[in-house]
């Protein structure tokens, strides 16, 4: 059986030591009185939960699955989901991050993500049912009218309904302008809302009264294409003017997918049949609400394979401590057992390492993104807002991209790590597996990712956002480029960063003649991308380390993180010059093979 042990220590050393956050807070009036001792009690409490409460539930949610009775469309949750929900709702953690106006705690958005790292870690498919309201208040927040804030919003926070984002049609996935879903207006100025949509996540379930949809659709008179669609509410149960239920609307559960993994999460196919709803923003122009919800969940996928990494490693360290198997290459480690623990031997400790760099990459980048989040939305300079949505948008796609793919490498090397045991399902590690897979498909496949940030954050505004971006790395490699100790650090983020210059304008003038070219370099691209950002982070908390190692902190810690930034530096970074030369070979060899894939 897995175990699990919160993060809380890494956490904290990025929180308070890297990022500095209670410094950041006391600019902002809405967080100016959260102080470290809050954060850290509230991360503690958090941490429990995820452990004790939804851990549990993990194998057995798994094991057991959603069910569903097609003659009244209900869902059935695995065993003690439903409760461990109550839990969750009693608890407050639901409100933890949202508006004071609608009953929300109003605590930063990054001590929210710590929240939902750890739930992911303990269970990924229970945790997407409250992580998919989120994005639903974050677009009604966003684009709602008053009434429908007053409606939906205070339910949402508390947690006493969830919500969920209908985007995809079978014939429709990324290209929603084919979507074909109609929306009929009615004479009291809501709309009947016709069609099918699949892969809904949390689409259907018995944790609360009722579910919250946005759905995507087209008005009748809609221009063709992502111009003609519209976003609508549409409740499972429609709402009356006082908040109390109304009728059963007509937006049932017709199946639900038979997957790979995430078995405890209800991926739902609904169909509406006639079901009411209210315009959320402007006719035809849904894409723009919706992409509020789609960024949020990005962000919070990236957090899922996160969340995955960090779970595997842990026990794949664990398991590798335990397990004997020959003798160390450089003699007899453990004289008094028969064979030596397989930390020993060098492509085990690559496996773990590579895991490690992973996990304490991804989490320093979700809390980078997360802290700039916070300052968007609530810092009082508008520059600096500005600045800081658009640095967000350009990282939006690395974190969803690079921290599912690596987390898909983080858990199948963890996996590995268990030789065969790591293939049998008691020991956990297969699940995990299973369910790091869909991470790097939903909310936009880790291609489309990249595409999105090579054509549309660097290339659509001649590299600005990148730009501002190397600023900062710029700045710490001035900061510290005289120090010795801190040049294996520093000379290779300085070294990429001036690579990029010419990397991008390159691909840029190649894309110009020929937009293949874009799309043939792109994957590679933002993966050299991820590192410069892994890089640029992995140099500050080396930067830190050596700070309090020199000050005589003697706390092991600051010493695994430097030797975790040694191994990130010469054995996973290097990576980036073989991919510049592999989107440098353009896209002749991609596309100039129609006899190969005939």
């Amino acid at each position: 059986m897995p175990s699990y042990n919160p993060p809380l220590r890494d956490m904290q050393f990025l929180l308070h030591e890297v990022f500095q956050v209670t410094n950041e807070f006391k600019a902002m009036p809405r967080h100016a009185e959260v102080d470290a001792d809050t954060i850290n009690a509230v991360l503690e409490e958090a941490g429990k939960f995820a452990v004790n409460v939804t851990f549990p539930l993990n194998i057995s949610g798994d094991e057991e699955g959603c069910t569903l009775d097609k003659t009244t469309h209900a869902v059935t949750t695995p065993k003690g989901f439903k409760q461990a929900y109550a839990q969750f709702v009693e608890g407050g953690w639901a409100a933890l991050s949202c508006d004071p106006a609608y009953g929300g705690q109003g605590l930063p958005f990054v001590v929210n993500q710590c929240l939902y790292e750890m739930l992911n870690s303990a269970n990924q498919a229970w945790t997407m049912y409250p992580g998919l309201s989120h994005g639903a208040y974050e677009a009604l927040h966003a684009y709602g009218t008053d009434a429908q804030k007053q409606l939906y919003l205070p339910k949402l926070t508390s947690g006493e309904w969830t919500g969920s984002m209908c985007l995809t049609e079978s014939h429709c996935g990324t290209d929603l302008g084919l979507l074909r879903t109609k929306a009929e207006p009615l004479p009291d100025g809501s709309y009947k809302l016709t069609g099918n949509k699949i892969f809904i996540s949390a689409g259907e379930h018995d944790f609360t009264s009722n579910i919250v949809h946005l759905v995507l659709a087209r008005l009748p008179d809609a221009p063709v294409g992502s111009k003609g669609i519209s976003l609508f509410v549409v409740p499972k149960f429609l709402v009356n003017a006082d908040g109390s239920l109304g009728e059963r609307n007509p937006i049932f559960c017709g199946g639900l997918e038979h997957k790979m993994g995430i078995h405890g999460n209800a991926t739902a196919q609904l169909n509406l049949d006639g079901a009411v709803g209210t315009l959320v923003g402007q006719p035809n122009k849904g894409l723009a609400a919706m992409f509020v919800m789609m960024n949020a969940a990005r962000l919070g996928v990236g957090n899922q394979s996160l969340g995955l990494t960090e779970v595997a490693f842990q026990n794949a360290l664990a398991y590798a401590k335990d397990r004997l198997q020959m003798r160390s290459l450089s003699g007899t480690k453990a004289k008094d057992k028969p064979a030596d623990p397989i930390i020993v031997h060098p492509d085990v400790r690559r496996m773990l390492l590579t895991a490690k760099a992973y996990a304490e990459g991804g989490r320093a980048l979700s809390t980078f993104c997360s802290v700039l989040i916070d300052k968007e939305l609530h810092h009082p300079d508008e520059k600096v807002r500005q600045n800081s949505a658009e640095l967000v948008a350009l990282l939006t796609p690395i974190v969803k991209a690079f921290l599912t793919d690596n987390g898909w490498t983080a858990t199948t090397m963890s996996q590995q790590v268990y030789g065969g045991h790591g293939f049998i399902k008691e020991w956990g590690m297969e699940q995990f597996v299973r369910d790091a897979r869909i991470n790097m498909i939903y909310e936009g496949t880790n291609g489309i990712q990249a595409l999105d940030l090579l054509g549309r954050k660097v290339l659509g505004n001649q590299g600005a956002s990148l730009k501002k971006f190397g600023k900062l790395v710029g700045q710490l490699v001035e900061e510290e480029g005289v120090n010795e100790k801190m040049a294996e650090f520093i000379n290779p983020i300085a070294m990429l960063g001036e690579q990029m210059t010419k990397f991008t304008t390159e691909i840029g003038f190649k894309g110009m003649q020929n937009p293949d070219e874009v799309g043939a370099a792109s994957v590679d691209y933002l993966r050299v991308a991820g590192h410069l950002v892994f890089g640029y982070l992995f140099a500050r908390m080396a930067q830190v380390a050596l700070r309090e190692i020199a000050a005589g902190n003697a706390d092991p810690f600051y010493l695994a993180k430097l030797q975790t930034a040694r191994f990130y530096f010469a054995k996973l970074f290097p990576e980036t010059a073989t991919l510049m030369r592999t989107a440098r070979a353009g896209s002749r060899v991609l596309m100039d093979s129609d006899a190969a894939l005939a």
